[in-house]
């Protein structure tokens, strides 16, 4: 490895403050135009999401989706709105802040949602420097950027707001004080009607100290702290939000619920960690795109909001559920496909138990999840069988080759 090499990364281009603000001269709009939002990692899972909520909920908002479309970066995601009027996409790396400074000019942005990340565990305890650059550099230029930006203009930073969303991984992890189960002190919708346990007594909530255990989660924690102190610092706007495990549509397939499902229709081997029993929290995707919404608009800056779907489930039980539900979609015999589970070396540094407490954001502005988790496996596991095309594209690699299809003459 050399090292050298990567400490380029830690000289960023926003050291430079005063040759960038002298080389860009932004296109004035009148006070009736459009609000611009920038919303980073919008050809991701969960941006590809918030990105359709925002272009259909709000025609009169334009909304810029900026991403460098790595490996997990799909504009297929977003083939049903690249051509409303209202949405700009723009290929970009967010640590390269010239060209972050220079769009937030051109397009007199108001408001920033900043989900791009590398956010696989995996990933980040093999190759830990970029997690680093993407997750605090990356999030440190969009800061700065803002900072710059909004400084200039006559009303600073009224009417304007930075929303960065995290992950509950940064709590750390909580003991599984309870493993066989026991009735959890809050329910929603969302809750599982066969399977409603709570695997302990603590839970994840907005006050409790950092206490990342993986570079994934170092690395969010990181950019989390940068947040909070250029509200404390400077006085931006900033809101965090943190939230429990997403599944459904679009959610590429090196995470277990897509992952597996391919393999179930493929019948591969089904690889989990340990003996699979670290519990997760599970929330479907567009309730968080939901709640992601309502917390733009309405929550209070320099707040942090636990969003969590009230639904703990171990892996195993979660894997045992995706075979059923699998096999009977396509039309297999019940539990056909059990033996395909193979237990693997557990992961280092594996946390055992996540579980949020998102009683604050439900109290104070409403929100809860509000698809049933059986419903919401059913749905998940019925769009990638019947989205098989998209599947093939991404395990091949051929997605890659839609932004040059699609944008190279734009």
């Amino acid at each position: 490895m050399h090292i050298c090499n990567y400490s380029l990364l830690f000289i960023p281009n926003f050291l430079r403050i005063p040759n960038i603000c002298c080389t860009f001269a932004p296109k004035l709009r009148n006070s009736t135009t459009m609000r611009s939002i920038i919303i980073t990692g919008g050809a991701g899972f969960i941006g590809s999401h918030v990105v359709r909520l925002f272009v259909n909920k709000y025609p009169e908002y334009r909304i810029i989706n900026v991403d460098k479309l790595t490996y997990a970066g799909n504009l297929a995601n977003l083939r049903d709105i690249e051509d409303k009027p209202n949405y700009r996409f723009v290929k970009a790396d967010i640590c390269d802040f010239d060209t972050i400074y220079r769009l937030m000019q051109e397009e007199q942005v108001t408001g920033i949602i900043h989900l791009a990340a590398e956010s696989h565990v995996d990933r980040s305890i093999k190759d830990p420097f970029t997690f680093a650059r993407t997750n605090v550099m990356g999030t440190l230029s969009m800061l700065q950027a803002a900072k710059l930006y909004w400084e200039t203009l006559p009303e600073k930073y009224e009417g304007k707001r930075f929303y960065h969303i995290s992950t509950d991984e940064v709590y750390g992890a909580l003991e599984m004080t309870h493993p066989d189960g026991i009735e959890p002190p809050f329910t929603t919708k969302a809750s599982s009607g066969s399977q409603h346990l709570a695997y302990g007594d603590k839970f994840f909530t907005e006050d409790l100290k950092y206490q990342p255990h993986s570079p994934y989660s170092a690395s969010k924690a990181s950019s989390d702290h940068f947040v909070r102190a250029f509200h404390d610092t400077y006085g931006l706007p900033t809101i965090v939000t943190n939230c429990s495990n997403n599944y459904g549509p679009y959610q590429f397939p090196e995470k277990l619920i897509p992952l597996f499902i391919n393999n179930i229709r493929h019948r591969r081997a089904l690889p989990v960690y340990g003996q699979g029993l670290n519990v997760r929290d599970w929330l479907y995707v567009e309730d968080h795109a939901r709640a992601i919404d309502l917390i733009f608009h309405k929550g209070t800056v320099a707040e942090t909001y636990n969003i969590g779907g009230f639904n703990e489930w171990k892996n195993i039980d979660i894997v045992k559920v995706l075979i059923r539900t699998t096999d009977r979609l396509l039309g297999r015999k019940e539990d056909e496909d059990m033996n395909l589970i193979t237990y693997v070396t557990d992961r280092a540094g594996h946390d055992m138990r996540y579980a949020i407490d998102s009683r604050k954001l439900q109290r104070e502005l409403g929100w809860e999840p509000t698809l049933q988790f059986e419903e919401g496996i059913e749905k998940t596991v019925r769009w990638y069988l019947d989205n098989q095309a998209w599947m093939d594209n991404i395990t091949s690699g051929d997605y890659e080759k839609y932004y040059e299809e699609m944008y190279r003459n734009r």
